[in-house]
């Protein structure tokens, strides 16, 4: 949150209650805001004090009652800023306006609550909808704690029989640039001459999970829906943006010219999906149908055709989840709009998607293809929303993961409609699957769904957008679809936009197939969306026993969960997939092999749950993999690597046994295995690069990758880039892990295409920018350094300023660490929204981490203040900066951290904390017990045979 919370004095009292009619409404608020503007002239506008509070606490509850339901909101703003930078002061950063919510009382009630959030409100009405009476208003206060409650004391009565009334507020706030709620972003305008360059300003919007409140009054909770008339008032040299399309009509206000922009009525919706900018970006539009489809942004992004390819995308996956969803999308346009500053990867506003200027402008030759791929996913992810999460929403954020991770899974078919050649369902598993089950393996995990008593306060439904709710939502419907067949699971969805609200069991009802009982499904997707963690499935191939047991990386007891899990396997020879569920232990002839065979269940990794084999078939799987690996299918292959280190870190195999499936690489050239591999390789890389490990670790990689490095090398040598999509990505590993290991060829190369640059020529395929650059960066010395931030700030291109900022992180030179981390926190080098991965870069750097965890440990305050609002986690930082952690003194240092940031209770990062003590000792104990081993393994299989 911004740092301190300023309440405003009070707006002028309105002379009259603004009516729905849009007409009268218009008329009203000039009315309105002439009176305002005489008093309170836009260049100067009201100095902000506290309100009295009343002598009543808070109400015990953190939730809304339920007497009230809200069916409709007239919302006037006004946004006080000039769009040039010489025009602004921070006194003008403010914004002021009122709103009417009409309400329907369902129960008898002397009170009314709402939310709002560091907003000073005043001249608080509440009138009969029918006779027009004034309910006369006997106190108010706007509550400082976290419940965020508005309170409205009345001196009569509400009829609960259903009765309507309408409540009117006025209200002021703070344009800060905390990126939540409405919010100021900063940006430069190139004009021809560069020596001109002009800084301007924008207003965006942010208001999820909770910020809503931060802009109006609102009863600021998702089921609570609602239609919503917006109006903003905002001046000429500017354009006005919002969930449905808008009017603009000049109006002059004493002797000034403003806009006023009236929008349409919007769908019933949620207050957290409301939207507002107002800008001076241009625009490039396509239609699908009758829609209107525009991409928002920079002129010269616009002028340059940035925004190209993410508007043909938009079009095509936009008609495909049409066709899929048995629905059209329900509003006339969709403005899609790129933010300088923003705080998520980017935000499903119905009608008017946010994001930021990396996940939405593509330049060819310039950005690189996983550019391309990230602007795909993310966009094909927002569209997902704008049916499942906008038109049905979770009743409570409990039930998060059915909006998040439906819209991750979903975006991989969109992606997968408009670039089929990508292969894009393949990589779910390493860009989902993988990921999600390494943090779901700790004891301070949590379910999908957790009860709403669990979910009350701002602080907890942030803590759920992670990995949890997305990546392995994702992946429990990949698996559960696989499972029940892609047919019945998508024609079920078609009805869904019927349903109100989203509860686990209205799903499971949809996509239930006719032949199978919506029992059955519930059954088997109660132990996957209400319980913690998922299992591993131990198979005996000589006696044909297979059992479950839960999957933990630090085994502290038995905690006798289990999962009802669809399993399918093949064997060698025939290689014929069998299925079934197993809901307990069984012995199985089908498990039980000859001689000379060998058992792989968990084909293609489409169920979320890892599989451990007796160590003869173990062995055998290892063994094909050396001798010909494409029996084994691709997927199956990375699967295999990840499932064997995982094991291995938890103890159920022995260490050499998982880094024996690294073995066959020096013969694969395909990218799932070697991503699977390096991203467990860096788990030893983090356990032993700063130990006498390292040095036999780094030979043996070099080893590893050199066929794969020479595989590359004409591409490399002339600058050109593959034809497969996944070979694109093989060849930036087989130059990382080559550089990144001292391969002289390597390090040579990037040095002089970089030193080509600093003499003028940028020669750099844009795939091969961040790897080369930090190649670069780590083996050179100050005066490469400063050219890279030099270069930083004249980059205009948001993807090139991103692989920059990384590559400055690369340096091992410790002081120009430490003085990249006081950028950080200067919003003028390094945007707020980019601070925390900009220090968790600077952390993955072994000369770095020790700086990054002390730099945060001071500025704790800080950075929660002004880096850990909105969807900004500062979870991650805890997670990454301590990644390493691997001693007796850090995991001291951990629990002395939480005694001085959370003897008081959970705070920002509570559950990150909580798992990273908790993944701290898992490595204390690990490395204790494997550290001999790995390096005689090491020693051993780095040398020339």
């Amino acid at each position: 949150m911004g740092k301190g919370v300023y309440i405003s004095k009070g707006l002028a009292i309105a002379t009259v209650v603004l009516t729905v009619s849009a007409v009268s409404g218009i008329v009203l608020m000039v009315v309105m805001y002439q009176l305002q503007i005489k008093e309170n002239p836009p260049e100067e506008p009201p100095t902000l004090i506290p309100t009295t509070p009343i002598p009543t606490g808070p109400p015990p509850n953190l939730r809304l009652p339920d007497n009230l339901i809200p069916e409709r909101y007239e919302v006037f703003l006004q946004p006080y800023f000039y769009t040039v930078l010489e025009n602004n002061t921070v006194q003008s950063h403010v914004f002021k306006g009122n709103s009417t919510v009409t309400f329907k009382c369902v129960k008898d009630t002397r009170s009314i609550f709402l939310h709002a959030l560091q907003l000073s409100v005043s001249n608080v009405k509440v009138t009969d909808s029918v006779t027009r009476k004034n309910i006369e208003v006997e106190r108010y206060e706007v509550h400082i704690n976290k419940t965020n409650f508005f309170e409205i004391q009345l001196k009569e009565v509400l009829n609960g029989n259903g009765s309507y009334y309408e409540l009117f507020t006025e209200f002021e706030g703070e344009l800060l640039d905390d990126l939540a709620g409405l919010y100021m972003s900063r940006y430069t305008e190139n004009p021809v001459n560069e020596d001109d360059d002009q800084k301007r300003f924008l207003m965006a919007s942010q208001m999820q999970p909770t910020d809503a409140r931060k802009v109006f009054p609102c009863f600021d909770e998702p089921a609570l829906k609602a239609v919503f008339s917006i109006t903003i008032i905002h001046r000429p040299e500017t354009k006005a943006r919002s969930n449905t399309p808008g009017e603009g009509k000049y109006t002059d206000i004493d002797g000034e010219q403003w806009i006023v922009t009236k929008f349409e009525p919007t769908p019933i919706m949620s207050t957290y999906l409301l939207a507002f900018t107002v800008n001076q970006f241009t625009d490039k539009e396509v239609k699908l149908e009758n829609k209107e489809i525009r991409i928002w942004a920079k002129p010269e992004a616009i002028n340059a055709g940035h925004a190209s390819y993410s508007l043909q995308i938009t079009k095509d996956i936009l008609a495909f989840y049409e066709e899929l969803f048995g629905l059209k999308y329900p509003l006339r346009k969709l403005d899609q709009i790129a933010i300088p500053d923003f705080g998520a990867g980017a935000m499903e506003n119905w009608g008017l998607i946010m994001y930021r200027e990396t996940a939405l402008l593509y330049e060819e030759g310039v950005s690189s293809t996983s550019n391309k791929e990230w602007i795909a996913t993310v966009i094909a992810h927002e569209l997902a929303h704008q049916w499942f999460g906008n038109l049905v929403t979770m009743k409570w954020w409990n039930n998060l993961w059915l909006s998040e991770g439906f819209a991750t899974y979903i975006s991989y078919l969109g992606v997968n409609k408009v670039e089929p050649t990508w292969d894009i369902l393949d990589l779910i598993v390493l860009k989902e699957v993988q990921p999600a089950m390494e943090v779901d393996s700790l004891n301070s995990s949590h379910p999908l769904s957790s009860t709403e008593a669990e979910i009350q306060t701002t602080a907890e439904i942030s803590d759920l957008f992670d990995s949890i709710s997305y990546s392995k939502g994702a992946a429990v419907l990949r698996m559960l679809c696989a499972h029940i067949g892609e047919t019945a699971f998508f024609e079920g969805l078609k009805p869904y936009q019927h349903v109100l609200s989203l509860t686990n069991q209205t799903l499971f009802t949809l996509i239930t197939p006719n032949q199978v009982s919506t029992e059955d499904v519930e059954s088997i997707m109660y132990g996957w969306t209400e319980q913690v963690g998922y299992p591993v499935i131990s198979i005996n191939t000589s006696t044909g026993e297979i059992w479950q047991e839960q999957f933990l990386l630090n085994q502290t007891g038995d905690y006798g969960l289990e999962w009802q899990v669809p399993i399918r396997f093949m064997k060698s020879p025939l290689f014929k997939v069998e299925k079934e569920v197993l809901r307990e232990k069984v012995a199985r002839p089908a498990y039980d092999l000859k001689p000379g065979e060998w058992l792989l269940a968990n084909i293609n990794c489409t169920g979320y749950y890892r599989v451990n084999y007796d160590e003869e078939n173990w062995y055998k799987l290892i063994d094909q993999m050396e001798t010909d690996h494409h029996d084994i299918p691709l997927i199956s292959r990375g699967q295999l690597i990840d499932d064997a280190f995982n094991l291995a870190r938890a103890k159920y195999v022995n260490v050499t046994l998982a880094l024996s499936t690294t073995k066959y690489l020096i013969n694969e050239t395909e990218y799932i295995p070697w991503e699977s591999a390096l991203n467990n390789l860096q788990y030893f890389i983090l356990m032993f690069d700063r130990s006498e490990v390292y040095g036999p670790m780094q030979k043996y990689l070099r080893k590893q990758v050199g066929p794969l490095y020479d595989y590359f090398q004409e591409y490399t040598d002339n600058a050109t880039v593959p034809e497969k999509h996944s070979e694109q990505f093989n060849q930036i590993n087989a130059i990382s892990v080559a550089c990144s290991n001292d391969v002289q060829e390597c390090t040579e190369m990037a040095t002089k295409l970089f030193k080509d640059w600093r003499n003028g020529t940028n020669r750099i395929p844009p795939n091969l920018k961040s790897t080369i650059y930090c190649s670069a960066i780590a083996s050179g010395d100050e005066d490469d350094w400063d050219f890279a931030w030099n270069q930083y700030e004249k980059a205009s291109i948001a993807t090139e300023k991103d692989k920059l900022r990384y590559a400055l992180s690369c340096t091992k030179k410790m002081w120009l660490l430490n003085r990249y981390l006081e950028y950080t926190l200067e919003p003028s080098k390094i945007r707020k929204m980019d601070a925390v991965s900009t220090i968790n870069h600077i952390a993955r750097n072994v000369a770095g981490q020790a700086l990054a965890w002390d730099f945060i440990r001071a500025h704790w305050t800080e950075i929660t203040e002004e880096y850990g609002s909105g969807l900004m986690s500062v979870g991650s930082l805890i997670d990454e900066v301590t990644e390493r952690f691997s001693t007796e003194f850090e995991l001291q240092q951990l629990k002395q951290f939480r005694r001085e940031h959370y003897g008081d209770g959970p705070g920002p990062a509570a559950r990150a904390l909580e798992q990273a003590i908790e993944r701290t000792e898992a490595n204390i104990e690990w490395v204790k017990e494997n550290k001999q081993t790995v390096m005689n393994w090491f020693l051993q299989e780095s040398k020339d045979h």
